[in-house]
């Protein structure tokens, strides 16, 4: 798997919410899962954490290594979630493989329509 090369990293903030949402487990039952990533990530402070690493409230450039297509979103708690605005929860699939990942990190991740292979192209 792609994702379990690549170091995910979060800020104290976002472990935080995710934790009230997601009990962390470092048991690989499925490793493509929110709990299996909360269970393996390094928590830092706020002010450690790069730029260009996926926190809650960033804007990803991310494209589809199927189909080439780039799309743009926002990570964003679950109660400012908004597609119409490409405002993502951080709970969804996408959101969930994302999350604590940096640029240039290529992330497998399981969707409801399969498998889907991204590679994160930027974050701001």
């Amino acid at each position: 798997m792609t994702h379990l090369k690549n170091k995910v990293v979060l800020s104290e903030e976002d472990y935080e919410l995710l934790t009230k949402h997601v009990r962390p487990s470092d048991k690989p039952d499925n490793t493509m899962s929110l709990a299996y990533e909360l269970g393996r990530a390094k928590v830092v402070k706020s002010d450690a954490i790069e730029k260009e690493r996926v926190r809650i409230n960033s804007t990803v450039k991310i494209k589809d290594l199927d189909s080439q297509i780039v799309t743009s979103l926002t990570i964003v708690s679950p109660d400012h979630a908004d597609v119409k605005q490409q405002k993502i929860s951080v709970l969804t699939p996408i959101g969930s493989a994302l999350i604590g990942f940096k640029e240039g990190d290529e992330v497998e991740w399981k969707m409801p329509m399969g498998i889907k292979k991204y590679i994160i192209l930027e974050v701001n």
